[in-house]
C-alpha cells in the first residue's frame, strides 16, 4: 500500500499536478459554497464556457503558446461577469436572461475565434478537458498567488458576503454597498473558475465549484464549517482522482469531477437512510 502512494511522487510533474488539485480544490470550495447558498450554479457554468474567446485570443496572440492563455482567460472571465452583473442590475432583464445572453454570444465568439486556428484540436484540447499533470512551477506559482489573492478578500469581506447571501435585504438595511460587493463576488468566481481552468478544463470547471459545497451543504449548515468541509471533500477529489488517473490511466480532470461526485453520492444516500431510520424510528414511537 505505500508503495502505492509513494510511487507516482517520484515524478516532479505529479508532485506539482497534487499541489495544484489541494490549491484549487480548497479554493474553488471556499467560493463554491457562496455559488451552492445563492443558486448560481448556471451562472458558474456560463462563465466556464465563456472564457473560451480569451483562450482563442490568447492562443493567437501568444503565437501558440501556453502562458498568455491564463491572462486572456482570465480577462474574458472578469468581463463577462462584470457584463452578466451590468445587464442584470441595470436592465428590466432578469439575471438566468442576462447569463444566457452572455454565455450565448461569448462561447460563440469563443467558437468564431478557435475555428481559425487549424491544428486548435490539439493545441487546445488540454484546456478543454484539464491538463493538470501539465501544471509547470511557473503556473503553480500563478495557481497559488491568485488562490492566495481569493482566500484573503473573502476573509475581508466575509461578514459583508455572509450578509448579503442570506439577506439581501438586510444588507441594503445596514447600508452595505450590495451592488459592489455583488461585482466583487461575480469576480472572486470568475477568478476561481480561471484558476481550475488548466486542473478539469472549461468542461468540468463547474464540477470544481458546485459538487464539493453542495456535498458539504447536505451535511453542514454553518456556513465557515461548510467551507471548511468543502475545501477537505474538493482536496480529497484532487488527490484520490490524480492516482486514480495514473494507475488506470483516464484524463485526471474526469477521474477528480468523478471522484468528487462519487462523494456527493455517498453523502445524500447516507443522508437518504438517517433520514428513513428516524422517521421509521419516530412512527414506531407514535404506534407505540
Amino acid at each position: 500500500m505505500l508503495q502505492l502512494v509513494l510511487e507516482p511522487l517520484q515524478y516532479p510533474f505529479m508532485v506539482r499536478g497534487l499541489l495544484a488539485s489541494l490549491i484549487v480544490g480548497g479554493v474553488c470550495a471556499v467560493v463554491g459554497s457562496y455559488v451552492v447558498l445563492r443558486g448560481m450554479a448556471f451562472f458558474g457554468d456560463a462563465l466556464a464556457h465563456a472564457i473560451l474567446p480569451g483562450l482563442a485570443i490568447g492562443y493567437l496572440v501568444g503565437g501558440g503558446a501556453r502562458e498568455p492563455l491564463f491572462w486572456w482567460a482570465l480577462l474574458a472571465a472578469v468581463v463577462s461577469a462584470l457584463g452578466i452583473g451590468t445587464i442584470s442590475k441595470s436592465t428590466k432583464i432578469h439575471e438566468d436572461t442576462a447569463i444566457g445572453i452572455v454565455f450565448a454570444g461569448m462561447f460563440a465568439l469563443g467558437i468564431a475565434l478557435i475555428s481559425t486556428v487549424r491544428s486548435y484540436s490539439i493545441d487546445l484540447a488540454h484546456f478543454l478537458f484539464g491538463d493538470v499533470l501539465g501544471v509547470s512551477p511557473g503556473d503553480l506559482w500563478v495557481i497559488g498567488g491568485v488562490a492566495a489573492g481569493i482566500v484573503v478578500i473573502v476573509l475581508l469581506f466575509y461578514k459583508e458576503f455572509l450578509v448579503l447571501s442570506f439577506d439581501p435585504l438586510l444588507a441594503v438595511t445596514l447600508r452595505l454597498p450590495a451592488r459592489w460587493l455583488e461585482y466583487l463576488l461575480l469576480v472572486l468566481i470568475a477568478l476561481a473558475i480561471v484558476v481550475s481552468l488548466q486542473t478539469v478544463g472549461v468542461a468540468l470547471m463547474v464540477a470544481m465549484l458546485v459538487t464539493p459545497a453542495a456535498t458539504a451543504y447536505l451535511l453542514i449548515r454553518r456556513l465557515p464549517h461548510m467551507m471548511a468541509l468543502a475545501a477537505g471533500l474538493a482536496s480529497f477529489s484532487g488527490v484520490v482522482g490524480l492516482y486514480l488517473s495514473y494507475y488506470l490511466s483516464v484524463a485526471s480532470g474526469a477521474a477528480i469531477v468523478l471522484t468528487a461526485t462519487a462523494l456527493f453520492g455517498l453523502a445524500w444516500g447516507g443522508r437518504e437512510v438517517s433520514r428513513r431510520l428516524k422517521l421509521e424510528a419516530s412512527n414506531h414511537d407514535v404506534t407505540g
